[in-house]
């Protein structure tokens, strides 16, 4: 069983550590407080699938001044810098309203070929990035992977976004810990079970 669990970690941490041969990009996140007074704090992942031109969300975060209200992904900015909303209009698919500390996953991923996963109208990231959802997605990569993306949670406290952190690609060195992390829950999982 551990050799098992040992050469599935060594395939999962090759699959995640080779972009270059991967179809799957992991981008992670502090969140911190985006206004004085806020007392948050939480941490996103967010997975982008060049493939199936997806993204997946998920974010946990504790100690909000606020009852959370809406959260989506910014682009393209230098950090510390604002910027609108790029990906989700409105809110997350699903995304739960009114709690100070909480967890959320996409229920479904979200799908960038379609126009409305982008905010629109004049000055919104579709227009900006010329006007396509394809260019729109590229631009969208680009952002995350310059660290010019950011994921908030906005709050009664703070409607314009009270925790906020810049979407990173974690060092292979951390993320492989992070595949191996996961790889010994679900084994120790999988042993409880049986």
């Amino acid at each position: 069983m551990i050799r098992a669990v040992s050469l599935a970690a060594i395939a999962a941490i090759g699959f995640v550590v080779a972009p270059a041969a991967n179809a799957v990009l992991i981008f992670t996140a502090d969140l911190g407080p985006e206004l004085a007074g806020s007392s948050g704090t939480g941490s996103a992942l967010v997975t982008y699938d060049e493939v199936a031109h997806t993204l997946t969300v998920s974010a946990n975060w504790s100690g909000l001044t606020g009852t959370t209200t809406v959260a989506h992904i910014h682009c393209c900015v230098a950090p510390p810098g604002t910027v609108g909303v790029a990906v989700t209009p409105g809110t997350f698919p699903g995304f739960p309203t009114g709690t100070t500390s909480g967890t959320y996953l996409s229920p479904t991923p979200i799908d960038l070929t379609l126009t409305g996963s982008y905010t629109g109208g004049a000055t919104g990231f579709l227009t900006r990035s010329g006007g396509t959802p394809a260019l729109a997605e590229a631009a969208l990569l680009q952002g995350m992977l310059a660290g010019q993306a950011y994921l908030n949670i906005h709050t009664t406290f703070a409607p314009g976004g009270e925790i906020r952190g810049f979407l990173k690609v974690p060092e292979p060195a951390s993320l492989a810990l992070f595949v191996v992390g996961l790889l010994g829950l679900a084994a120790g999982r999988r042993r409880a079970r049986s």
